[in-house]
């Protein structure tokens, strides 16, 4: 399966995050005549190779009518329309910002003046119609632009129609994120997977006053994202950045068991002391999935084996990964029964809920557990006897396919033959598919 693993070490920005998934390109030159090609009025995109912490990379400066994009400081980069701001001044500014601001904090610093623009997400349509790229492609900005929308709705506490942004409507953020959608099109990627999101520390100062990072926009998309903070000061993960993750990848986690065929590097400006300010990306075949379950379980030696496999049955239909039961002696020599169930990880709350409504236990033992398990994809056979359901696994060196039992078990009722003998008709109905 060939993966895409995004390392967000050092948070993610839209600039640093096209850099680097440029240095995974075979053909680059080409790639970027297309990419300055694709009609984002008065951009081009400038890749340089420099060099950070003694590693080199890639920074992509995008210049925007003849001048580099900067960030502004002032801070709350959507507002709701008829909030009553006003910006018909210039702003010297540096790298200070704040409410849901879309500018690239972890990829850029500040330098000089420029004037604000507003747009509404409808002027953002407009351009994004415009474009030379496939509609696949104008989709996928459209659905970038409309996560941040939406974020910056629920925040002013308006609609995403009445939002005005303005760092996300200027040209650079709108080239940031096509130059990524265009990006992860040509590399096509089966499977795209991140590291948690480093978001930073400490505060950002913004137009409605002193915020903490996470800014709260980002905060909003980057729900349900795993993301953690740390000693490094300033906001690493941007609201560009951060919903160009929540849009694209697939799982969140350990970065996957895979062979890597090329290592790209995208540089930011901006400098931590101490620490490498740069987004790594990694594509190749990755040989199985890895992933991270709760194990809870409990000794029982007061209820019937009718009571345990009710219980059994209960957390299963929940959504439990597995259930199961083991023979134990435990204190004064008594037989009983260990309860163990394996779910998710958001599920381990839930679970114990059940444990305790469903049995007599008194506690419940919780453990995480790393596990490495095959990718898995489903196909249906066709029969005379109807549809049957063939699971295909794969990774780790093996391959191995088996068809469902309980669809194999409906043939065998609605045929009137054995099991095996539905086996047989679906392995018949699977050959003849192929040919």
């Amino acid at each position: 399966m060939k993966t895409l693993f995004i390392d967000c070490g050092m948070g993610a920005a839209g600039d640093m995050l096209s850099a680097a998934l440029f240095e995974l390109l075979p053909d680059r030159e080409g790639f970027l005549a297309e990419l300055n090609g694709a009609g984002i009025p008065g951009v081009e995109f400038r890749p340089v190779r420099e060099k950070k912490n003694g590693v080199c990379g890639t920074h992509m400066h995008v210049i925007a009518d003849g001048e580099e994009e900067q960030p502004y400081e002032d801070s709350s980069e959507a507002h709701a329309h008829g909030r009553g701001h006003h910006h018909d001044h210039e702003h010297e500014h540096e790298h200070s910002h704040g409410d849901g601001h879309c500018h690239e904090a972890a990829g850029t610093d500040g330098g000089h003046g420029h004037h604000h623009v507003h747009r509404g997400i409808h002027d953002i349509d407009s351009i994004v119609t415009a474009l030379n790229v496939p509609e696949k492609i104008k989709h996928d900005v459209r659905a970038v632009f409309s996560i941040v929308a939406e974020a910056e709705a629920e925040v002013h506490g308006e609609t995403p129609d009445n939002i005005h942004f303005h760092e996300l409507g200027t040209m650079d953020a709108i080239a940031d994120i096509t130059a990524v959608c265009m990006l992860i099109d040509r590399l096509a990627p089966d499977r795209i997977a991140a590291s948690p999101v480093h978001v930073g520390a400490g505060f950002v100062n913004c137009a409605h006053g002193v915020l903490p990072v996470p800014a709260p926009a980002t905060a909003l998309i980057l729900k349900n994202v795993p993301i953690y903070g740390g000693r490094v000061q300033g906001e690493l993960c941007t609201p560009t950045g951060a919903a160009l993750l929540k849009y694209f990848v697939d799982e969140f986690g350990r970065m996957p068991i895979m062979k890597a065929d090329c290592i790209g590097y995208g540089l930011g400006t901006k400098e931590f002391p101490g620490n490498a300010n740069m987004l790594r990306v990694m594509m190749g075949e990755q040989a199985g999935s890895t992933d991270e379950i709760t194990g809870l379980e409990c000794n029982i030696d007061d209820m019937s084996a009718e009571d345990i496999a009710y219980a059994q049955r209960q957390l299963l239909d929940a959504g439990a990964l597995d259930v199961f039961t083991q023979s134990i002696y435990m204190k004064k020599n008594r037989p009983g029964t260990l309860l163990t169930v394996f779910c998710k990880p958001d599920r381990a709350e839930e679970m114990s809920e059940l444990i305790f409504m469903h049995t007599s236990t008194l506690g419940v033992r919780e453990s995480v557990y790393s596990r490495r398990v095959l990718d898995r994809e489903f196909s249906c056979v066709q029969t005379p006897y109807g549809s049957v359901r063939l699971k295909r696994s794969f990774g780790y060196g093996s391959s191995k396919e088996k068809f469902e039992f309980d669809d194999l078990s409906e043939i065998a009722e609605n045929a009137g033959v054995s099991l095996r003998e539905a086996r047989a008709i679906a392995e018949e109905a699977e050959k003849n598919n192929l040919k």
